[in-house]
């Protein structure tokens, strides 16, 4: 009588070999109800806002709004410490000075959000856009933006009989622009 193998030579089973030993492995996973998960993810998505103004003053939602437009004046205080605006390259000892500074930065945000606003409305009330950083067209540019889409424009001084002024380099977007901001915007770049 001739023995069967089970494996060949290489460990593979042989044709036509019977296994010794069969099993079965399970894989799964424990979840819990789905209602369960669902408190759990709002349980986790709640805050607690707290503010000392009474109810009848600000409303739960008002509260909440504030909350959210803190992102916009936080918007405000990065480019104050923008390297572009060169804050962190003073240094003042007197308390006065460091006040005025402080000032004149805060006028300097006021004056950049308005101008930020009024660009922004401007585009969306005449169905204008100008390109963002990606060439795509855009209602909602940064002011910093629209400051460095103007580097390359150019004002050419020439004094003979006459003063003449040449703008150089102004692209027809930012022309349009200049023009749906007014005339002394325009007049500025002639």
């Amino acid at each position: 009588m001739v023995e069967k193998r089970h494996y060949d030579k290489r460990g593979r089973p042989a044709p036509g070999a019977v296994p010794q030993k069969v099993s079965y492995h399970l894989q799964g996973a424990l979840a819990a109800p789905r209602e369960r998960r669902e408190q759990q993810i709002e349980r986790a998505s709640l805050f607690i806002l707290a503010t000392s103004e009474d109810e009848e003053k600000l409303s739960d939602a008002a509260v909440l709004q504030a909350y959210k437009d803190q992102a916009k004046v936080e918007r405000g205080f990065r480019f104050l410490k923008d390297p572009m605006f060169l804050a962190n390259t003073l240094f003042l000892k007197k308390v006065e000075r460091v006040m005025a500074l402080l000032m004149v930065m805060t006028v300097c945000l006021l004056v950049y959000a308005a101008l930020e606003h009024r660009i922004r409305a401007t585009l969306a009330e005449h169905q204008a856009t100008v390109p963002d950083q990606k060439d795509k067209a855009t209602q909602k540019p940064t002011a910093r933006w629209v400051f460095e889409l103007f580097l390359d424009v150019h004002l050419l001084v020439i004094v003979q009989d006459t003063k003449k002024l040449l703008t150089m380099n102004l692209k027809p977007e930012l022309r349009t622009l200049l023009r749906l901001l007014g005339s002394h915007y325009d007049e500025v770049y002639p």
